[in-house]
């Protein structure tokens, strides 16, 4: 049986960057364990290929999670370093929207500059796990062999992209320990409709800048209609915080409907959205499209609808549309400054393993990168490792 210093199971971002870590900051024996083939496929897809690495404003208010665990963590690095870090490998990511940051070319290169920077260590693809059992030493089984390590990193991420390989193996191993965890749920992800928001669905294709308010939080960006229900990602963002109750949409983030008490053009022309969704929106509430310098009282109560569009979404469009998962080993089950377990020395969880979720825009990649770091400098500095 062959001995590794540490194994990581799990080749994506994470992963690859707690590698990297490792074989920047020591001479130990790493290797890394995964089901497919190839690593990274979930990033090498993320952002329409792009990937969307970290975003303009980077804090613990982003995320779903426990936040002195995640202060901790963008802490030690945070948006700055990340793009220090790949600048130095080369890359030169663009913002968009003012606050997103691309890989200017493709997600291949992330990939390319965390492989070289990990290269030395062993990349055992197309291994799918079986089991962690023991410790000092923990003995990781595969569909191919076995390995034994001083210690174990479950990188395994969420059970979102089931399609590239992705599981719940990562909760599976916690449970063996003892860690009390979340189940995985959808997140980042559309929204379904009960029947009174059917009209929406006519919608499908339409976008318009939107506000939303749900669970306390406010989000703006655009929200596309769907033939399943509403998405795009204002929607996406929400979803992370919804769980089930009315959400408030503000479908005009940006009129003063004063402004329109004087306008005689009809209401359909008048407000500043695509027309097919004004006519829609106000059949839905019942009210003629008429010009807007003939509403009266009531009929201007019923407009003001439109910045206070309450609902209660059925559902999302689950697992397999879902970014990203909600969910994940209980935060208060790791040490904050290394990312150990709680329960068992020598074993760690980073990433979307961990009951930690960022909203859409590069949160969740820079939790994953931050994560790592903070776990992999922790295992270097270890006392029991010389």
């Amino acid at each position: 049986m062959r001995h590794f210093d540490v194994i990581i199971l799990g080749a994506g971002a994470s992963g690859l960057m707690c590698a990297a870590q490792l074989r920047e900051k020591s001479s130990l024996k790493v290797a890394l364990i995964e089901g497919n083939m190839k690593p990274a496929l979930k990033l090498k897809a993320s952002g329409g290929g792009k990937c969307n690495l970290t975003n303009v404003e980077v804090n613990a208010s982003h995320f779903l999670g426990k936040e002195s665990l995640v202060s901790h963590a963008l802490g030690v690095f945070s948006k700055e370093a990340l793009l220090r870090y790949f600048h130095n490998g080369g890359l030169r990511p663009v913002i968009r929207k003012e606050r997103y940051y691309f890989c200017p070319k493709s997600s291949d290169e992330v990939i390319s500059i965390l492989l070289e920077k990990s290269r030395g260590s062993e990349m055992l693809m197309g291994h799918n796990i079986v089991s962690v059992e023991g410790n000092s030493p923990f003995i990781v089984t595969t569909d191919k062999a076995k390995f034994s390590a001083s210690h174990v990193v479950v990188a395994t991420g969420g059970a979102s992209y089931k399609a590239l390989g992705a599981s719940d193996i990562g909760l599976k191993i916690a449970q063996e320990y003892g860690h009390s965890i979340i189940p995985f749920a959808p997140a980042l992800v559309g929204l379904t409709l009960q029947p009174k928001e059917f009209w929406m669905k006519e919608l499908s294709g339409v976008s318009v800048k939107a506000r939303i308010m749900v669970a306390g939080k406010i989000l703006d960006e655009d929200l596309l209609f769907a033939h399943k229900g509403i998405s795009g990602p204002v929607v996406l963002s929400a979803s992370l915080y919804w769980h089930r109750g009315e959400i408030s949409i503000n479908f005009c983030p940006d009129l003063d409907l004063k402004s329109l008490e004087n306008e005689k053009k009809l209401l359909s022309t008048g407000l500043p959205l695509p027309k097919r969704f004004s006519k829609a929106f106000l059949e839905a509430i019942g009210l003629e499209d008429k010009p807007c310098n003939r509403l009266n009282v009531d009929e201007r109560s019923k407009l003001s609808l439109i910045q206070n569009y309450k609902m209660a979404p059925s559902g999302t469009f689950g697992l397999t549309k879902a970014e990203v998962c909600r969910g994940g080993l209980a935060c208060e089950e790791l040490e904050p400054h290394t990312m150990q377990s709680t329960k068992v020395k020598g074993l760690y969880f980073i990433g979307e393993t961990v009951d930690v979720t960022g909203e859409l825009g590069g949160y969740n990649f820079q939790w994953a990168f931050s994560s790592a770091v903070v776990c992999a400098t922790s295992v270097v500095n270890n006392n029991s490792i010389k």
